[in-house]
């Protein structure tokens, strides 16, 4: 009854929103994945956020969740209108909560991708991911958030179902947590190895150098696309154009552009925004659906009927994405 009551209220809630949508809002809220503790993740982006609300005279509220779960959630039912993602999360945002990709960052070297990789305490005889691979029911394993993309899908299928690892089988145990959490565990020996990304890790070798010392990278995934920014295809469109310009034009040449690059290099040493496209999603959306096929192949309690069927509809979808995909790059 009361889950019925709360849905009913947050389906009003949007209803009431949506309605309203039709006006440039005077205010927004903007939601930030997880990845780090709230607090730190308040000092990294207020700054940004209150330079985006004098920019473009909305109120800009920041939105916190405790996963990623949270944000998406929030911006399914119009309690936040733009988010800062990971591709993977962007995906269940556009599927699932009337997201639009718009924008992409770029770091501050002008590349527009970053990698997961897997790390592990310097003071363990763990230095590949062989060494993980052949140590089966010896490990405590720290993995990332469900709908991470580096700290989860990533890793589960480069690392783990294209070596046909069952990290539930492999591993003593396997926790999921954020990726400064995982840093932490892996630096205080709680967990023996954990997911993580190239670009947390860089911040957390600036912030706490002496406990980064204690963990080094064992393994590294192909390039993942840079973090998409998703906005509700329903916000005003007065809105989403000064939002979008104030994006491309935060720490390009100008008056204010040594605040804005202090602000973007305390988010992670970034570089600015690029206009983007939910099509930013589809190298993602490949990976997930060939983990997802690899699962099936493996899944013995499946009759072979319902394989074939699983799979052939698999495999259909992997083609329209190849088709799309290719259509991309020919634009």
């Amino acid at each position: 009854m009361l889950r019925r009551a709360f849905l009913a209220g947050m389906a009003a809630l949007a209803l009431g929103a949506s309605a309203a949508s039709a006006e440039t809002p005077k205010e927004i809220n903007f939601g930030i994945i997880s990845t780090e503790s709230t607090q730190n993740l308040k000092t990294q982006w207020e700054p940004f956020l209150a330079d985006m609300e004098k920019a473009t005279g909305i109120k800009v509220n920041p939105f916190y969740a405790t996963d990623y779960a949270g944000v998406i959630e929030a911006m399914r039912f119009n309690k936040v209108q733009v988010a800062w993602y990971g591709n993977a999360s962007a995906i269940q945002a556009v599927d699932r909560a009337n997201g639009e990709v718009f924008a992409q960052k770029i770091y501050a070297d002008g590349s527009r991708g970053y990698y997961s990789i897997l790390i592990a305490n310097t003071n363990s005889n763990i230095n590949s991911l062989d060494d993980v691979l052949k140590q089966p029911g010896k490990l405590k394993f720290g993995n990332g958030d469900p709908n991470s993309t580096s700290g989860f899908l990533i890793p589960s299928y480069y690392a783990w179902a294209k070596n046909n690892i069952d990290i539930r089988k492999h591993f003593t145990t396997a926790l999921n947590s954020n990726h400064e959490a995982n840093l932490m565990a892996v630096a205080t020996g709680q967990v023996d190895v954990a997911t993580n990304n190239t670009e947390d890790f860089a911040k957390f070798q600036r912030a706490q150098p002496d406990k980064a010392k204690l963990v080094r990278e064992i393994w590294r995934s192909p390039m993942i696309p840079a973090d998409p920014l998703v906005w509700r295809t329903d916000l005003d469109e007065g809105a989403k154009k000064k939002i979008l310009a104030f994006l491309l034009a935060y720490g390009q040449p100008g008056p204010n552009q040594a605040h804005e690059k202090e602000v973007l290099d305390a988010l992670g040493q970034w570089g600015g925004f690029l206009a983007s496209s939910n099509d930013q999603l589809l190298p993602v959306r490949q990976v997930s659906l060939f983990k997802d096929r690899m699962k099936i192949e493996q899944d013995a309690t499946i009759s072979d009927a319902d394989k074939k069927k699983q799979i052939a509809e698999i495999d259909a979808k992997l083609d329209e994405l190849s088709k799309k995909m290719a259509e991309v790059k020919t634009q």
